[in-house]
């Protein structure tokens, strides 16, 4: 290969699954899945599947009664079967890993609601994973707002109390490329490992960075966050046109 051929080659290199490096796997919500859930849905991410259910309690924690502030928390799990290996249930407490997740989830949710306006009540999000390649975290997020949406629209609030939609996506860098929503093959070898929740708005919530394999610079950050951004974009429009699918 002449050397002039390297860029012409990077440029058209696909991954393993057959898409460009800044390509979304494909994205879907199934709506209204929990009967007795205040919102619900399924988000598909590629072969992630995550079960997000919303029931909301005509109360709020004690440390903020009488505030008028609303509240949002969330409680993310690994069903079983969920892999190719099957995982115990988490039984009292939950592993480590669980608690960070079901954290940032309630904190990226809590960003895009102003809870002042919710009234003194408490949305539960409970996120279960049903099939499990990938962008878990990501995807649970990014279903939990949609369900999140439906329990606010059957209150029929005055004035929304949504800031801006939210949703999350992994970046990865593998061999110097940057990659956009890597599946569990790709993430389990990636030198880079990141998270990326952001608003619709523009702002950013959380930005969670790994060196798995090796360091990565300013300038590899921000290639990542660029990427991410892009990739947020498409997401948030495939919330939209779920929610606006589903309104009378």
């Amino acid at each position: 290969m002449h050397c002039a051929d390297a860029p012409h080659k990077l440029l058209r290199m696909v991954r393993i699954d057959g898409r460009q490096p800044n390509e979304l796997r494909p994205l879907h919500f199934e709506l209204d899945v929990q009967k007795h859930a205040d919102g619900s849905c399924i988000v598909s991410l590629g072969d992630t599947r995550v079960l997000c259910a919303v029931t909301v309690e005509e109360q709020v924690p004690r440390w903020m009664r009488g505030s008028g502030r609303g509240w949002l928390t969330a409680e993310y799990n690994m069903l079983p079967a969920a892999t190719n290996t099957r995982s115990d249930r988490e039984r009292v407490l939950n592993a480590g890993r669980t608690k960070e997740i079901q954290r940032l989830i309630g904190r990226s949710l809590r960003a895009a609601v102003n809870l002042d306006a919710l009234g003194e009540r408490t949305f539960n999000i409970d996120c279960d994973v049903l099939d499990a390649d990938g962008g878990t975290r990501t995807a649970a997020i990014t279903g939990a707002f949609v369900a999140a949406s439906l329990a606010i629209q059957r209150l029929e609030y005055h004035e929304s109390p949504i800031i801006a939609a939210v949703a999350a996506v992994s970046i990865g860098i593998k061999d110097s490329q940057v990659l956009t929503d890597l599946n569990y093959a790709e993430d389990s070898t990636a030198d880079v490992d990141c998270n990326i929740v952001g608003l619709a708005n523009g702002g950013l919530v959380e930005v969670q960075g790994t060196a798995e394999g090796q360091s990565f610079t300013q300038d590899q950050l921000n290639q990542m966050v660029t990427a991410a951004n892009q990739a947020l974009n498409e997401t948030f429009e495939a919330q939209r046109s779920a929610l606006e699918l589903r309104q009378p």
